[in-house]
């Protein structure tokens, strides 16, 4: 791989919750695409989305988005968007990433959901299709009040989903989860919704019922106000973990690591790295091809 493909939106303003692209060769410096202006737009059920992710699907050679169904720029507020926002996540697929279908919506809230919300996806190969996770606020039998828990479904096409089930639940509210395959491990990160921070542990494969390991982050664990957790290799073979400042309304900040199972992240150093000049909020980084990195360039 030569370099990555950055998506994300930007914030609240005006046309700010669509799909913008960037692109790095190193992973740490990146160039905004298309003049700064949405790639994709999605005109139908909330009219915005937000916290894209985008994956490559191997064996039928195309790649799916799949994003939040909101737009807090509408005027309905976070309260509503936890409580009665849209079930459905938006779904986009291209052979080439430059030529994209129309969004469509595709629904995977459980009944009595809330929120649909970050919807991300990682390759199962025991399963042979994609294993897709989100949050959702529901209240369950025996709870006092709606909690947000990470659900989970499998899909070999984004648009027949299995029956959604709890992959991921604590004491507090969780969201944002992202998981990365290393060494025969899936490290998995999630945002703690009651403390505002990011936590991390790792599991032997996906699936239900399958016993986690924590792993301590001494930085992680007092790094406060950071959401939209993101992880990739970089070319040197450490890995990068991107965090959303939204408490400070600073976008991403990178930490660094040398080996995921030690949790020892450190804050990139101020100057070694540029994340262009848009502000980057909750989005997804993958890997790309020098002849794809090249095709986007062109193209936008």
């Amino acid at each position: 791989m030569a370099g990555y493909l950055f998506v994300h939106f930007i914030g609240e303003q005006e046309n700010g919750e669509q799909i913008y692209f960037a692109v790095s060769e190193d992973g740490l410096h990146w160039q905004d695409l298309n003049g700064g202006q949405p790639v994709l737009i999605s005109d139908i059920g909330e009219a915005g989305v937000r916290d894209p992710f985008i994956v490559r699907d191997e064996k039928n050679h195309k790649f799916y988005l799949i994003a939040t169904d909101l737009c807090i720029g509408s005027g309905k507020g976070w309260e509503w968007a936890v409580t009665e926002a849209s079930r459905d996540l938006i779904v986009w697929e291209s052979e080439d990433m430059v030529n994209w279908s129309r969004p469509r919506s595709c629904h995977v809230g459980v009944d009595g959901a809330g929120c649909v919300w970050a919807p991300e996806t990682i390759y199962d190969t025991e399963t042979e299709s994609f294993f897709v996770f989100w949050a959702s606020m529901v209240k369950l039998d025996g709870d006092e009040e709606p909690k947000q828990r990470i659900y989970a479904a499998y899909t070999k096409d984004f648009v027949n989903f299995t029956e959604p089930f709890v992959y991921e639940e604590a004491d507090c509210h969780v969201i944002d989860m992202n998981i990365v395959y290393s060494d025969g491990w899936y490290y998995r990160f999630v945002k703690d919704e009651t403390n505002k921070n990011i936590r991390t542990d790792r599991v032997a494969k996906l699936g239900k019922g399958i016993k986690a390991e924590p792993i301590h982050s001494e930085v992680l664990s007092q790094l406060f106000g950071v959401e939209g957790p993101e992880t990739y290799q970089l070319p040197d073979g450490r890995w990068c973990l991107i965090v959303d400042q939204f408490a400070t309304h600073k976008g991403y900040l990178p930490l660094i690591c040398d080996d995921l199972a030690t949790g020892n992240f450190q804050v990139a150093q101020e100057g070694s790295y540029d994340l262009g000049k848009l502000k980057k909020r909750h989005g997804g980084i993958m890997q790309i091809t020098e002849e794809e990195l090249t095709r986007l360039k062109q193209n936008f």
